[in-house]
């Protein structure tokens, strides 16, 4: 590696998942800018996603944590047990200290917020890329802090007590889903989601589900 170039001479294939497609299309195009990597396809869900790199196989994936159809928190955690030598690298709108520890858990290599991304996903991409972990200046000091103070709830946010499964359906409550909807997205019952409903209301100390709706669209607002 030169000047943080890879060594290899041949072009590594990024593959995409982002239900934005003006944000897609505007990383693709600093990706392909360079020499050696380019943006093999990109989709909006994690069931495409799933479809098309069975046959085409990327060497670096970038999830977007909020999709159309699921969390992308969960889909690098189906990434990670089919594909456990594709590297996954998460793209989010939110801050690192809300999220960090749960997508690096779920088996991604690397977390980049939607802020800075214009400027560092290149650097992000080849650091991923070399095998190692990329998190910012913030969320390296994060950890550090946690490591000598034993502190495990350093700057939490409400949201990061729910579960994986709980946060999933928040993020669909986010996106203006019904429980009807959501029951379909993720194959369970209505009754089930309206239990977890009540878990995250309890969790975020929310009194009914209107509140919970504005709290959720607005956490998930571009």
């Amino acid at each position: 590696m030169v000047d943080g170039t890879l060594t290899s001479s041949r072009k590594y294939k990024i593959y995409i998942v982002e239900d934005h497609p003006i944000f897609l299309d505007g990383i693709s195009q600093l990706i392909n800018k360079e020499d050696d990597m380019f943006v093999m396809g990109g989709c909006e869900s994690s069931g495409e996603c799933l479809r098309v790199i069975k046959d085409n196989m990327p060497d670096l994936i970038i999830v977007d944590i909020t999709l159309k159809d699921s969390c992308g928190i969960e889909l690098t955690k189906e990434l990670k047990k089919k594909y456990p030598n594709v590297p996954v690298l998460i793209l989010s709108m939110h801050e690192e200290l809300i999220f960090a520890d749960r997508v690096l858990k779920a088996g991604a290599r690397g977390y980049i917020t939607k802020r800075e991304a214009t400027t560092k996903v290149i650097e992000a991409i080849r650091r991923v890329l070399q095998g190692k972990i990329y998190i910012c200046e913030t969320m390296i000091d994060h950890f550090l802090e946690r490591s000598i103070t034993g502190v495990q709830n350093f700057n939490e946010s409400p949201v990061e007590k729910l579960s994986e499964r709980e946060f999933e359906v928040f993020n669909l409550i986010g996106k203006g889903m019904t429980n009807r909807s959501i029951a379909e997205v993720l194959s369970v019952s209505t009754n089930t989601v309206s239990t977890y409903r009540e878990r995250i209301k309890d969790k975020l100390n929310l009194q009914n589900n209107a509140e919970l709706n504005r709290y959720a669209m607005q956490w998930n607002q571009n």
